[in-house]
């Protein structure tokens, strides 16, 4: 039942009039209310006019937000998020961001300064490339998607809503690091309140770096696959990460994945010496950028957030990641890597 209705959605058949967002995006059909993800499609009909994208559904919890806003984000061009924020603002509602200093004169950050919203800007040498807000205390969004036109119409991207208090725990704890205490990048705490959570059935881990050892973590679940591995990965230049890949495959994992086009001619990219031992990785396909950050292991586990899988992303920068232990949710994120594939084989 859940997959036929997933796939009803998909082709947009048989299912009961929705928003034009549902053409923008693919939203499960949720393996319990706890959960939704969404992908974006920069060739959806709606995506040139800049309508339909996972913003507006983020937008709308925002608006529906009854206490608190917590943002921390790499960049933020969205009149539709901006617009939310002032709004909760002005609703006298608890509205805080945190943000890389590189992009604090976006015109929509400024307008936000202007009205009163405190932003804590990180100037430090690293990046604060988180892209996660905290509603109520309760509701999280992360993933792969910075808060930008071209990242929510432009480019290949995941996002996810996940409900529960005690995850909600762990992104405040991380944003109260960086905004009331100014710790980012190296000087940050390896302090989460439940690094290793269970909604419902479903088992979560929790990190954030560069202290929770995120390369140790993947490299462990790479090494736990028993059957498949299929990767999405915009910049890919950890030795350990391509080792462990390739360890995968000469054992009789099944390994496939698809890299950014652009990033390829990076110094130290791991996409020759995947190909040169075997691995069945793909460029994306062009004119847009594949800015996913995604393992699925044996189709029952799911890494995502925004860690790409860099030095950077380890050891210097300001970032999420989820490791989600869930057929269901497993099965989603193959349906997209599915449809990514099938666009490289073209």
């Amino acid at each position: 039942m859940y997959r036929s209705f997933l796939l009803l959605c998909l082709l947009l058949s048989a299912c009961a009039p929705a928003p034009a967002v549902v053409v923008q995006t693919i939203p499960s059909a949720a393996p319990a209310d706890w959960v939704e993800v969404f992908f974006t499609d920069p060739y959806a009909p709606t995506a040139r006019n800049v309508r339909g994208g996972p913003d507006e559904l983020l937008a709308r919890a925002i608006q529906n937000a009854r206490s608190s806003v917590l943002m921390a984000i790499y960049d933020l061009n969205l009149w539709s998020i901006r617009d939310a924020l002032l709004d909760a603002h002005a609703r006298g509602l608890d509205v805080r961001l945190v943000v890389e200093a590189n992009n604090q004169d976006r015109r929509e950050l400024q307008q936000l300064i202007d009205a009163g919203v405190p932003v804590v800007l990180d100037t430090g040498r690293n990046f604060m490339h988180n892209k996660f807000v905290v509603i109520d205390g309760y509701e999280v969004w992360t993933g792969s998607t910075n808060f930008t036109v071209s990242d929510m119409y432009g480019n290949r991207n995941n996002l996810l809503r996940l409900r529960s208090t005690a995850l909600a725990e762990n992104y405040t704890s991380e944003f109260e690091e960086m905004f009331t205490h100014g710790l980012f990048g190296e000087n940050t705490r390896d302090n989460t309140p439940h690094p290793e959570l269970t909604i419902g059935e479903v088992e979560i881990h929790t990190y954030f770096s560069p202290d929770d050892g995120v390369m140790d973590a993947l490299v462990d679940v790479i090494d736990s696959a028993e059957e498949s591995i299929y990767f999405l990965a915009f910049s890919f230049t950890l030795d350990e990460l391509g080792d462990a890949l390739v360890r995968a495959q000469q054992r009789g994992v099944e390994v496939r994945g698809i890299v950014d086009d652009d990033q390829i001619n990076n110094q130290g990219n791991e996409y020759p010496y995947l190909l040169q031992n075997g691995v069945q990785v793909y460029l994306d396909e062009p004119d847009s950028n594949l800015h996913d950050k995604v393992l699925i292991i044996d189709r029952m586990i799911v890494v995502t957030g925004s860690y790409n899988f860099s030095s950077n992303a380890e050891f210097r920068n300001d970032e999420n990641t989820l490791i989600l232990f869930d057929e269901q949710l497993a099965g989603i994120y193959f349906q997209h890597f599915q449809l990514l594939w099938a666009l490289t084989q073209k």
